[in-house]
């Protein structure tokens, strides 16, 4: 029953990030293997980082070495979404923003400052710990 209200509440109050995850997903339909993770359409794509985009969220392939940790951080950003809806517009330019801007991804290098030292990837962490009862990512 929480799964079912989680994706209703995904496709209403997320519903903006959910239809672009959606574009995501059918873009990736063949090249990739799905499955459900708590409630999220989990893509496992050849990327070494993730993606949350409502009801989607996209992670690396099961043989990478950090696949659970960064799918739990994912889930995490999917409980923001509950939350914010529409206003986790923010959090994903953020996000986006810290991930690949060059000067923050040299920063983090050369300073090995974690990737959680931004606040919204600390928060997404947190709360997909909170939420599964799994380890995240923190670095």
């Amino acid at each position: 029953m929480k799964k079912v209200l989680f994706m209703i509440w995904q496709c209403t109050w997320g519903l903006g990030q959910t239809l672009i995850g959606l574009v995501f997903f059918l873009a990736l339909r063949k090249k990739c293997s799905h499955g459900m993770y708590r409630g999220c359409i989990d893509t496992k794509w050849n990327h070494g980082g993730g993606l949350s985009l409502g009801l989607f969220i996209f992670t690396p392939r099961e043989d990478h070495p950090k696949a659970q940790p960064i799918r739990v951080h994912e889930f995490g950003h999917a409980v923001q979404s509950l939350v914010l809806g529409p206003l986790m517009f923010f959090v994903g330019v953020i996000s986006v923003s810290w991930a690949n801007v060059p000067y923050f991804r040299r920063l983090r290098k050369e300073k090995h400052i974690p990737y959680t030292a931004c606040f919204v990837e600390a928060w997404a962490s947190k709360w997909g710990e909170w939420a599964t009862g799994e380890k995240a990512i923190w670095n």
